[in-house]
Order: structure tokens, then sequence, then C-alpha cells
């Protein structure tokens, strides 16, 4: 137990060292590149803080537990967006300052809504993971054009830094997120054993501790951008995140497994997603402000809490 309370203290820390870092060097790397922090947050920071959603995906797959795959994106998804972007701002409103904001929460929607298709037969098979990872990488090529546009505009104003300022912001960005993960994975295996002292059963364990487990890159990192002021980097990380949880944690898992699932996941987890997603459009598009204030972000906490009291009693 002493060993285990170790870990989850450690594991903290390393969520906080390695947070630090990692924004660090995203931010770094967006300015020497001349792209937006929107940018490197929704590609760089999304994609490296879904890994664990892929690594737990993939391997329950493996063991021919698919569903628990489908689980695992559509979860953190809603933890995304009502765990970590709530949490976000209650802490600290965020504002927000791209002026290309609706582009990529379209591609976002856009993401959500091939995935619900393919999902509505109550199937993956194969093809659909290819479809999936397919769409994924032509979302991406559009992003990385229009990053390069954005880079060719910046280095005409002579805004780009140079190459040594991009090769020490890399260095911070792969340390701090070496850092980020194995704090991760430290603070969820201590939790998960002190879970089990207390005689927390493995459903429990799972709906709670691995599933909110895989957000907490993401949560640390968004929040650590918003101690930075970096606000469109948490911004991206959670649309990004969303984004590759649609396409990506759901494609490779239904490629190494094919499997079928409960109606209840389009009835009840997809509605839910779908609804905090339109929320989250709403409050900074539809009511003017441009922000996410404390109360904005205490509502979404509420929503993800009423979600897992509904799975508990479920």
């Amino acid at each position: 137990m002493l060993i285990a309370t170790m870990a989850v203290l450690g594991g903290l820390a390393l969520l906080v060292l390695g947070a630090d870092r990692f924004v660090s060097g995203a931010a770094g790397t967006a300015r020497a590149l001349g792209v937006s922090p929107l940018i490197i947050g929704l590609i760089v920071v999304g994609i490296a803080t879904s890994m664990p959603e892929v690594f737990v995906g993939g391997v329950a797959a493996w063991d021919g537990k698919t569903r628990i795959a489908i689980g695992n994106a559509l979860g953190s998804n809603i933890a995304n967006i009502g765990l970590v972007l709530g949490a976000t701002a209650l802490l600290t409103p965020i504002v927000v300052q791209s002026r290309t904001l609706r582009r990529e929460f379209f591609l976002m929607l856009a993401a959500m809504l091939i995935a619900f298709v393919l999902m509505f037969d109550q199937h993956l098979s194969r093809i659909d993971g290819l479809l999936l990872l397919g769409s994924l990488l032509l979302m991406l090529a559009w992003i990385v054009n229009q990053a390069k546009r954005e880079a060719s505009a910046a280095l005409a104003q002579g805004e780009q830094e140079g190459t040594p300022g991009l090769v020490k912001s890399i260095v911070f960005m792969l340390v701090g997120l070496t850092v980020l993960l194995g704090g991760a994975e430290l603070l969820v295996r201590g939790a998960v054993y002190i879970a089990r002292e207390f005689g927390v059963s493995d459903l429990v364990i799972g709906l709670t501790i691995i599933a909110v487990g895989t957000s907490l890159p993401e949560l640390a990192a968004s929040l650590m951008s918003v101690a930075r002021k970096e606000m469109d980097i948490a911004i991206g990380n959670v649309i990004g995140s969303n984004m590759f949880n649609m396409l990506m944690v759901l494609g490779i898992p239904c490629i190494i497994y094919p499997d079928t699932f409960g109606r209840e996941v389009l009835l009840r987890d997809f509605s839910v997603m779908w609804g905090l997603t339109l929320l989250m459009v709403w409050m900074v598009f539809c009511s003017g402000k441009n922000r996410y204030s404390r109360v904005e972000g205490a509502i979404l906490l509420l929503c993800f809490a009423g979600y897992q009291y509904w799975l508990f009693r479920g």
C-alpha cells in the first residue's frame, strides 16, 4: 500500500513536470515553425496525449475485447470535454484567440459523424477501420497544408525564429511527453492497486480509474497550457484528441479484431458525446463571448459527473 501511494504521488509529480516541459516545447515549436499554437495543439499535442487511448484500445482488441476499445474511445471524448475542458475552465477562464477555430471544430464534428455512420449497424469491420484511418490521413493532410501556408506567411514577414530554437523546443517536447506518459502510467497503476485493496470491483475500476486515467495527459497538458497563457494549445488539445479518438482509437482496434456492440453505445454514450460536443460549440460561438467561463466549466463538470452516475445506476 505504501508503494502504491508513493506511485500515485510520484505519478502526479511527473504529470506536472512533464506537462510543463511538453507545453513549453510545443509552444516553442509553434513559434519556431511560424504556425499557430492551435495547429500544434491540434496535431502534436492532440496525437501525443491520445497515445494512452491507442495503447489501451490496441491491447484490448488484441485480447478480443474490441468493445472495451469502443467504450474507451467514446468515454475519453466525453472525459475530454466534461472533465478536461470543464476542470481547465473552472480553474481559469479560457479565452479563444484563434480566428480559425471554427474550421477545427468542423473537423472534429466531421470525424464524429463519420464514426457514427460506420457504427450505425452496430458492427465495426476491418473495412470500417481502414475508412476511419483513411479519413484521419485526409484530415491531417489538409491541416498540414494549412500549417505550411501559415509558416510561409510568417517566414515572409520575418517572424520565424530559426532552426536552433526549433531543435531545442522539439527536445523539450519529447522529453516532456515521455515524462507525462510515464507519470500517467505510474499514477493509474498505483490507483488501481489501492482501489483493489479497498475491494472496488474491476468494472468500477475500468469505468472510473482507467477511463479517467487515459485522459490524464490531456488534463495535465490543458491545465499547464492555460497556466502558461497558451489558450489555443489547450483548446487544440481537446479538439485534436477527440478527433483522433474517433478515427484512430476506434480505427486501429477494429482492424485488429472486428466486433459488434450493443445498441446502448449509440443511444447512451454516443448521444452524451454529441450533446457535450454541441454544448462545447454553443458555449464559445453562440454565446458570442469567445471564451469558456468558470460557470461553463462547472456545467461541463456536472454533466460529466451526471454521466458517471448514469453509468453506475445502469
